[in-house]
C-alpha cells in the first residue's frame, strides 16, 4: 500500500507539474518531449500533458498537437545523434545485448516502419531502443526524421482532437471504448506500414535505375 507521505508527495508533484504546464502551455511540451525521448524516458507523460492542455484550451488543440510533435521529434533527434556518435557502444549501453540485438534485427528488416510504428503506439510500447538503433546503425537522418515526424504528428493530432472534443470525458471515453482506440491505432499502424512499403519500392526502383545507368 502507498503510505500517506508517498501519496502526499505524488499529489504535490502532480499539482506542480499541472501548474508548470498551465504556466508554460505548449512551450512546456518541448523540454518534456526531449526528456520523454531520452535514454531515461517518462512513459505516457507527453500523452497526458497533450490531453490535459488540449482539454483545457480546446480551441488550441492543433497548436498543442504541433508543439507535442516538435518536442518529441527534437528529443528523438538528440537521442539519434548521441547514438550515431556512440555507434555500437551506444547499443551495448542502452539495454541488454539480447534485447538490443532483437531490436536491431527488427530495424534491419523494417527500417522506416521500425521507427514509425513504435512512435505511433502508446505506452508500454518503447520508442527509445529504436531511436538508439537508428542512430547506431547510421540510418538515414532524412528518413528517420520523416518517419518520426509523421508518426508523432498523427498520434498527437488524434489525442489532442479527442481531448478538445470530449474534454474531461476523454479518460472515460478511452477506458470504455478500447475497441475504438484500437481501431484508430490499427489504422495509424497500417498507414505506417504502407509508407514503409512505398519507401522500399522507391528505393528499389532507384537502385534499379542506378544499375541500369552503370551498364
Amino acid at each position: 500500500m502507498v503510505s500517506s507521505g508517498s501519496a502526499s508527495l505524488i499529489l504535490t508533484t502532480g499539482r506542480t507539474l499541472r501548474h508548470w504546464l498551465i504556466q508554460l502551455g505548449g512551450v512546456g511540451l518541448i523540454p518534456l518531449g526531449v526528456l520523454d525521448n531520452s535514454p531515461v524516458p517518462l512513459p505516457g507523460s507527453m500523452d497526458i500533458a497533450t490531453i490535459f492542455l488540449a482539454a483545457r484550451d480546446a480551441h488550441l488543440w492543433l497548436y498543442y498537437a504541433l508543439m507535442a510533435t516538435a518536442g518529441s521529434v527534437a528529443g528523438g533527434f538528440v537521442t539519434y545523434r548521441l547514438a550515431r556518435k556512440g555507434g555500437k557502444e551506444a547499443l551495448e549501453h542502452s539495454s541488454s545485448r539480447g534485447y538490443m540485438q532483437k531490436v536491431c534485427e527488427i530495424f534491419e528488416k523494417w527500417g522506416f516502419a521500425a521507427v514509425a510504428v513504435p512512435a505511433l503506439l502508446p505506452p508500454p510500447v518503447p520508442i527509445t531502443p529504436f531511436l538508439v538503433a537508428a542512430g547506431a546503425m547510421q540510418y538515414s537522418l532524412k528518413k528517420f526524421l520523416t518517419a518520426l515526424t509523421l508518426a508523432r504528428l498523427a498520434r498527437y493530432t488524434v489525442l489532442a482532437l479527442l481531448a478538445a472534443r470530449y474534454g474531461r470525458q476523454i479518460i472515460n471515453l478511452i477506458s470504455h471504448n478500447l475497441a475504438l482506440v484500437g481501431i484508430v491505432f490499427a489504422i495509424l499502424v497500417g498507414a505506417a506500414v504502407v509508407l514503409a512499403f512505398i519507401n522500399r519500392r522507391v528505393r528499389a526502383r532507384r537502385g534499379g535505375l542506378k544499375k541500369g545507368g552503370k551498364k
